[in-house]
């Protein structure tokens, strides 16, 4: 059994693992009109939950995954309805104004930015939920 407790992957994560959430945040906002988006910044938050997890086990996450991800879809769903139920097509990018954020620029408010919102915590809650499955599930087989 590999015992992370012992070796320099705490003290890397205690570093680390801030910075990917704030670099998940970074990629989702930007990545709308540029690379990134909610589908690659979900897998980079989901990536710091799991080696958190990994590092200290009673620092996993609390909040049930699957829920988060489920919240997401409605996200998702109801971004895409939005132009629907206004009388446009569904799918159709509604826009509200931009606002200004520093290292990310300017950012678009509007229905697709709320989609890539909705994509990111699907991805999240999916990709930390299996990740975390697959790592007890070779605990319980190291033991």
């Amino acid at each position: 059994m590999n015992d992370f407790r012992t070796s320099i992957l705490p003290a890397a994560a205690r570093l680390v693992v801030p910075v990917q959430c704030v670099f998940s945040i970074y990629l989702l906002l930007r990545g709308h009109n540029l690379p990134g988006g909610g589908f690659i910044g979900g897998l980079v938050l989901a990536s710091a939950l799991v080696l958190r997890a990994m590092v200290a086990p009673s620092r996993a996450p609390k909040f049930d995954l699957i829920v988060l991800s489920g919240i997401g879809l409605l996200v998702a769903l109801a971004s895409a309805a939005m132009p629907w139920l206004g009388g446009g097509t569904f799918f159709t990018g509604l826009w509200g104004g931009q606002i200004w954020l520093p290292t990310v620029g300017k950012i678009k408010l509007g229905t697709p930015l709320l989609f890539d919102i909705g994509v990111f915590l699907v991805v999240t809650g999916v990709a930390a939920k299996l990740l975390l499955v697959l790592m007890s599930q070779t605990d319980e087989s190291d033991a």
